[in-house]
């Protein structure tokens, strides 16, 4: 098999949540602890970071990995899902796995795969913590796929577990309530291993501290020791200073991730810094916190997030794509200078879309497509919901149209945003 022919066995051969949403989410982790028991259990062979939360997991897990680079660390970086290279998801200092690694593994694993009948989020989990162990990465940096208690990420013993934040989000699989949600994304927290909370949220606090005591785990909330103040965007870059109450910690931290919203991820990856460096043999100092923020794309491969694709006309996308998220994005549209604005935007069918489409603006020209792959939400079926809350445009049979007539029908003074699903802004990339 040659890498696409490895990539199409994978992709056709197992449930995947990307193309087929819910019913390829396995409840339990039998298959993923079959899996790796058979590859002799590898997560157990180098010191992870877990990462979990609904929305900002992806820059904190990027964050924390730049960091750990720029500290001199050989660091494993496993995120998902992927924009435009399967192998996005599985890096070594910022460097994709090989073509060729990705395909022995698959060959030598067909009987296995055979055998457990595994989602392919499984298989590539698996994969993933092969090829850091056989590789002896210093540190992993390990990023939730859905949920916590129950992601095929969760058999690792991680020095800290680290939740961003609770939106309501995947209410089919998490359940209809902050606490619900929070309630699973708290099964990353382990028995004597300290957590990181980044945002308080008087739902979900309580589900954190009480984990947390029952596992007898340390907790910190990194917004009620941290705050960022002094904050601008300047040059390509975001600025802001650090406060541990009134004492200054960091001044004119800069960070190659402009969104509004980095600011709450920068102060988690801060406050997971300080407990590592008191609690466990991970240490990081304020140099490499420096040159870490400053290049997170560079270092690591990051893209989506508030990403400048062209100027004149300006064209930017952001991944966010559910309640919280595009709160998010609207306070980052409405921060940016613009004549008229124009929004390429597509969904997916299992998301609670009228709350999102509630906050879009009214003022915008909308121009109306779907993601291509399965859970695509009929492009028709989106328009005449959006046209429920004053939102106009036209149809589009792909991204790459939509995208192309938004380009030529804006101003060179004009904004084109491109979002409202992963699979969107993958498409537009």
């Amino acid at each position: 098999m040659n890498y696409q022919q490895t990539l199409d066995y994978l992709y056709s051969k197992l449930p995947m949540f990307t193309r087929v949403g819910a019913s390829a989410f396995k409840k339990d982790l039998t298959n993923t602890i079959i899996f790796c028991e058979a590859l002799g259990n590898p997560q157990h062979k180098f010191k992870s970071i877990h990462v979990a939360g609904t929305n900002g997991k992806g820059s904190t897990s990027h964050m924390l990995a730049s960091v750990l680079q720029a500290q001199g660390y050989k660091t494993g970086l496993y995120t998902s899902p992927h924009l435009k290279d399967f192998r996005e998801r599985i890096r070594i200092n910022g460097k994709m796995m090989a073509k060729a690694e990705v395909i022995t593994f698959v060959q030598q694993r067909k009987n296995l795969i055979k055998e457990v009948e595994p989602s392919f989020f499984e298989v590539t989990v698996a994969m993933a913590f092969d090829y850091f162990a056989r590789h002896q990465v210093d540190v992993a940096v390990i990023e939730v796929g859905l949920g916590g208690r129950l992601d095929s990420t969760n058999i690792i013993q991680p020095e800290i577990s680290v939740i961003t934040n609770i939106s309501i989000d995947h209410t089919n699989m998490l359940g209809n309530t902050i606490e619900e949600i929070a309630g699973e994304k708290a099964g990353i927290i382990k028995k004597n291993t300290p957590v990181v909370i980044g945002e308080t949220q008087e739902k979900s606090k309580t589900v954190f501290l009480n984990k947390a005591k029952e596992m007898n785990a340390s907790i910190v909330f990194a917004d009620a020791v941290l705050s960022a103040k002094e904050i601008s965007v300047k040059n390509n870059k975001l600025v802001l200073s650090v406060f541990e109450g009134s004492e200054l910690k960091y001044k004119n931290l800069p960070s190659d991730l402009t969104g509004l919203y980095q600011p709450k991820n920068i102060l988690t990856v801060l406050e997971t810094f300080e407990i590592l460096n008191q609690q466990t043999d991970i240490r990081t100092t304020s140099e490499s916190v420096f040159k870490g923020l400053r290049q997170v794309k560079k270092q690591t491969g990051l893209q989506g997030r508030w990403q400048t694709l062209s100027r004149n006309p300006l064209v930017i996308c952001d991944t966010g794509h559910n309640e919280a998220g595009i709160t998010e994005v609207v306070k980052n549209i409405n921060q940016t200078p613009y004549q008229k604005l124009h929004i390429v935007f597509g969904m997916v069918k299992d998301k609670d879309i009228s709350k999102v489409l509630s906050l879009l603006p009214k003022q915008a020209k909308y121009y109306f497509c779907k993601p291509d792959l399965e859970r695509g939400l009929e492009v028709e079926d989106l328009k005449n919901q959006a046209l429920a809350f004053g939102l106009k445009g036209k149809i589009f049979d792909s991204v790459s149209d939509a995208k192309a007539k938004a380009i030529e029908s804006a101003g060179d003074d004009d904004l084109i945003f491109i979002g409202g699903s992963t699979f969107v802004v993958a498409e537009a990339l």
